[in-house]
């Protein structure tokens, strides 16, 4: 009946409800006010970037177009695409992204269902008085007499709603979600992190590959060389000319140098390898592919490095610290919102009957509506513990998050220094080449001329393969020093 009391009550609980849904709004513990303020260098630049081969323009993210190597850009393209590793961290990103679902559903009302059909049959009573039975037969009462036969089967049906939903007062469900969401982009920000690190690997081993390829070409060419001097000095023994320490001096020295044939065999079997592996083959799958020697990638005149702010903001593991904060950070209010009471509000709607058909019958309905209230006062000072816990876990992280920026501030700085002084030490050895080359050809000259014996051309000739096999050498490690700046920079993910 629709009675002024009725009404009142009704008024009263629409009046608690429309309350406690305003007072949702609530969000108890600390906002999330950004990371740490860490200097980013001296003057908005690296303090140990060289004074010549870098420009300020911002830099590519697949910084390894620059090399002009489509065999480097295939392998890189391989591996982004099937490299394991990488397939393991984009696994865990599925993960954090359906955990970070599953937490955000809990601020949503759950309903349940549920549909009975029971059916029972009383027993036979006449059955439970065999003693009293007897009695009556010996006083001439008939066993129909009783009346205790069980009655038919009794059918009962039922279906109903059954809902709860625990109103996010002070916030904790929502800290929850904030911790969860930025936990799930701190795994985003590590999947970049392993898209960057497998990028400088690849180039790495490449870069490896094809300088042991030209190392071992030089090595045979030295060994024949040595070989032919080796036969000279023979000869000038068997004239008189030279000694037998002068033959077993050459034979050293054609050894020594045939000996460097075998680890660089060995070394470019490795790299091939390694590449295989990285783009997510079996050992062995790119020999055919990659057997050929070929030269290494061309360096680029000029490198991009932008300036020390932006690489700290594209860094992914600078990214994935910062989010990592702001989780923890977001689990203080989680557990704060634990000193305050929790309110479920829970419903039931259902119908019972005899029949199905009377499920629909309005007499046949219950509902049942409970705001129930649940606060724990008295915990022993367990929920300020944890509080205090998420404190300490979010000044760790800050911490973290603090040596991770240094950290990567002095990555790029030693690899820009590094990058610098590599790039003196090609052109000087670049200069040795040429030199090297110049004195050659001039005893070519002298030897066709008859000026200087073929000893005098050959030793000339071995200087210029030494000359040559440390420029590749130093050119191989520009090329990988350069790898490191771009890693460094936090490129190769975009």
């Amino acid at each position: 009946m629709n009675t002024p009391d009725s009404r009142a009550r009704r008024g009263s609980l629409l009046a608690l409800t429309v309350s406690l849904i305003l007072l949702s709004g609530c969000t108890v513990g600390p906002d999330y006010r950004g990371a740490p303020q860490v200097s980013a260098g001296h003057d908005n630049a690296f303090v140990r970037a060289p004074s010549a081969g870098l420009s300020t323009t911002p830099a590519p993210s697949q910084w390894w177009k620059t090399l002009n190597d489509p065999q480097l850009d295939a392998l890189i393209d391989a591996a982004l695409a099937n490299n394991q590793n990488l397939k393991a961290a984009q696994a865990r990103l599925r993960q954090s992204r359906e955990q970070l679902q599953q937490q955000r559903t809990k601020a949503l009302p759950s309903l349940s269902v549920d549909a009975a059909a029971v059916r029972v049959r009383e027993p036979d009573t006449s059955l439970l008085s065999s003693s009293s039975g007897n009695d009556s037969t010996q006083n001439g009462q008939s066993s129909g007499s009783s009346g205790g036969h069980g009655r038919g089967p009794l059918q009962l049906y039922t279906a109903g709603f059954d809902a709860s939903w625990e109103l996010d007062l002070f916030g904790g469900t929502r800290r929850a979600t904030e911790s969860a969401s930025a936990q799930a982009e701190a795994v985003e920000a590590d999947l970049a992190d392993t898209q960057v690190q497998l990028a400088a690997e690849v180039a790495q081993a490449y870069i490896d590959l094809r300088d042991q390829q030209q190392r071992l070409v030089l090595a045979h060419q030295s060994t024949e060389l040595a070989q032919k001097t080796l036969a000279l000095v023979q000869q000038r023994r068997e004239r008189g000319t030279a000694s037998d320490a002068d033959v077993e001096r050459q034979n050293t020295q054609v050894e020594n140098t045939r000996a460097t044939l075998i680890p660089l065999d060995e070394q470019i079997t490795e790299s091939m390898d390694q590449l295989a592996v990285l783009t997510g083959q079996a050992p062995g799958a790119l020999d055919r592919e990659l057997s050929a020697p070929a030269s290494l990638p061309a360096m680029p005149a000029t490198v991009a490095v932008d300036d020390p702010a932006t690489m700290l903001r594209q860094r992914p593991d600078i990214r994935a610290a910062e989010r990592r904060l702001a989780s923890g950070n977001a689990q203080i209010g989680q557990h704060t919102a634990d000193l305050f009471p929790k309110v479920t509000l829970m419903g039931y709607l259902g119908s019972t009957g005899i029949n199905p058909r009377d499920l629909a019958k309005k007499s046949a309905v219950t509902w049942l509506g409970v705001p129930y209230l649940q606060w724990n006062v008295f915990d022993f000072g367990r929920v300020r513990s944890s509080i205090r816990q998420a404190e300490a876990g979010r000044d760790e992280l800050a911490a973290q998050y603090t040596q991770t920026v240094l950290a990567a501030l002095q990555d790029a700085n030693n690899a820009l220094s590094r990058y610098g002084h590599q790039r003196e030490s090609v052109t000087r050895l670049t200069q040795i080449e040429t030199s090297a080359n110049r004195s050659e050809n001039l005893m070519h000259q002298r030897y066709s001329a008859g000026a200087s014996s073929l000893i005098d051309l050959m030793d000339a000739q071995r200087t210029q393969f030494s000359a040559q096999q440390n420029r590749i050498e130093g050119q191989a490690s520009l090329l990988k020093d350069f790898v490191s700046l771009q890693k460094s920079l936090g490129l190769g993910w975009q």
